[in-house]
């Protein structure tokens, strides 16, 4: 068997999506209006640390500059193993889009109250991958209500569940 061959079965198959990070903090802050994969420029070892699961996306922001896409305070750790190659883990990392899809964010991006978020970082086809999204900020009143519906959706499917069992 061959080395990439290895690690593709090693990975979960061909076309596997292993998740690093999610930022569930945005999903809470934030009403998701459109939803957009992104390749990520990345050092080595920045790579190696992720292949290690360690990431935080919590406090990152997307920011576009002069035409160009890039994901500001992602933190991924230095690698434990690096030397002095290791990377800064704070530092502002490039986004892979097509031009029109950064044209297009720009300018909705623009309108008040809108803002360019990540969601989740994962590998796919041995690729590190973002889901970034164009989001609207919830006020205080609606995260609460947000929270409310939740919890009711969760109490209704346990109801259903108690139910299903005794029938």
């Amino acid at each position: 068997m061959s080395k990439k061959a290895k690690n593709q079965v090693a990975a979960g198959g061909k076309n596997s999506v292993q998740m690093i990070a999610r930022n569930k903090k945005a999903l809470h802050d934030f009403f998701v209006e459109d939803t957009y994969e992104a390749g990520l420029v990345l050092t080595g070892t920045e790579v190696k640390s992720l292949r290690m699961g360690r990431a935080s996306l919590s406090e990152a922001w997307v920011e576009i500059d002069r035409g160009e896409a890039w994901l500001q305070h992602a933190h991924i750790p230095m690698y434990i193993n690096g030397t002095w190659t290791n990377h800064t883990p704070l530092r502002k990392r490039k986004l892979l889009l097509h031009r029109r899809e950064i044209e297009k964010l720009d300018s909705q991006s623009q309108a008040k109250g809108y803002t360019i978020v990540p969601l989740e970082l994962y590998f796919s086809k041995g690729r590190v991958k973002t889901k970034i999204a164009l989001a609207r900020g919830k006020q205080e009143w609606d995260k609460r209500q947000s929270l409310r519906e939740q919890q009711d959706k969760r109490e209704a499917q346990r109801v259903m569940k108690d139910w299903n069992r005794r029938g």
